[in-house]
């Protein structure tokens, strides 16, 4: 089977190991649609070539001798300009970082390089990963690989452009408010924000380095891929207890054992919290539950029992913004502004949002007192709709 920029990650490790390309000719592959695309796309903000080229030398030479490095054997990535990444400039979009180079990898970068990926460069980012575009004073703004005057999201805007355009088999980015997730949907991507603390949030700007650490909740690392079995391919492999992160348990990666299609239940929702949908979204939706149900399974549209989205938006705004506000409280209270002036008090994110900006420690406990409430909710109803269906 023939492999090019758009094949999946794993196809091309698969291709690579079989020896039916060489890293260095993918790495060409790639570093051609990069000269060619990125002018326009403005997707990558800072390329390695040399180090590619070399890293990719050396994969060859690894497999020449029957010397595999992981399951990325000469996989081409890129990695969102907030991540560290050592001996390459990491910006995080914000002005101040423009010429800061990180000694060491973040250890989510130094997972998938061990694991044999080749690093072509940085993706392009807002300031501090806080907008839902990639733009920013140093580097300018990232376009959407299917209209160049669109946005392709953000914060990962350039990751989800770079992946989509196949300048890079994939991405990896971080996600507190959608930042993997809605430049995904934008450019026609998968994406996952993993369950929070699996992966070492350590190596992460949007605190600039020597800066305390304050986003504690929410935030998480996540790929940006063309396939579903990517997703899962780098995030077991960035996964995982690390010394730098000791809120990040040891928890091993484990794959559900096999079953009958019959025996799973769905649940599903066109309107999950509110928020609409095109119609051709909600037939989409409803066409898969269909053939779901028609294939035996226990298929219902319904919302967790007892689930209140309006009191989930309102924690969220309050816990996000109160974090971000303890190192830079002037920068969220601008945030906060703009979110008001866009939504108004009428939505409960914004509401949340003006009451985290001026949170005392108190009301801060009590936020995440509420957020543990809604968690144990949504916990009650995930047991409910895991477990084997009775036909």
């Amino acid at each position: 089977m023939p492999v090019d920029a758009f094949s999946s990650a794993a196809e091309l490790a698969a291709a690579l190991r079989a020896r039916r390309i060489s890293a260095r000719e993918l790495v060409e592959l790639h570093l051609a649609r990069i000269a060619r695309h990125n002018p326009s796309l403005n997707a990558i903000c800072t390329l390695d070539e040399a180090g590619a080229r070399r890293r990719a030398r050396e994969a060859d030479a690894a497999l020449a001798r029957g010397e595999l490095w992981g399951p990325l054997h000469g996989v081409p990535m890129t990695i969102k300009d907030a991540l560290e990444t050592a001996g390459l400039r990491t910006t995080g979009g914000h002005p101040p970082l423009k010429d800061y180079v990180p000694a060491h990898d973040a250890p989510a970068v130094a997972r998938l390089r061990a694991a044999g990926a080749i690093l072509l460069g940085k993706s392009n980012v807002p300031p501090l990963s806080a907008d839902y575009r990639a733009d920013n004073p140093i580097f300018g703004r990232t376009n959407n690989p299917w209209n160049l005057e669109r946005t392709p999201g953000g914060s990962t805007g350039g990751g989800a452009a770079a992946v989509a355009a196949g300048l890079s088999a994939f991405d990896v980015g971080s996600d507190l408010a959608g930042s993997v997730r809605t430049p995904a949907h934008f450019c026609g991507l998968f994406a996952l924000k993993p369950t929070e603390r699996r992966i070492a949030n350590a190596g992460h700007i949007p605190e600039p380095p020597g800066v305390p650490r304050a986003v504690r909740h929410m935030n998480v690392l996540g790929p940006l891929a063309r396939s579903v079995e990517d997703l899962a391919l780098v995030t077991r492999t960035i996964c995982g207890a690390d010394g730098s992160a000791p809120d990040v348990p040891p928890m091993p990666w484990t794959e559900p054992s096999a079953r009958l299609l019959k025996t799973h239940r769905f649940a599903w929702s066109a309107d999950f919290g509110g928020v609409p949908v095109t119609r051709e979204t909600r037939a989409a939706i409803q066409k898969l539950a269909d053939t779901l149900a028609n294939a035996g399974c226990r298929v219902e549209e319904r919302n967790p029992d007892g689930f209140s989205f309006d009191d989930a938006w309102e924690a969220w705004g309050e816990i996000a913004i109160a974090e971000r506000a303890a190192t830079g409280a002037e920068r969220s209270r601008e945030r906060v502004a703009a979110l008001n002036a866009t939504l108004g008090d009428a939505w409960a994110v914004a509401r949340g949002s003006a009451k985290g900006v001026r949170a005392t420690i108190g009301d801060y406990m009590a936020a995440l007192t509420r957020r543990d409430h809604l968690i144990a909710t949504i916990e009650r109803f995930f047991d409910q709709w895991t477990r084997s269906s009775a036909r």
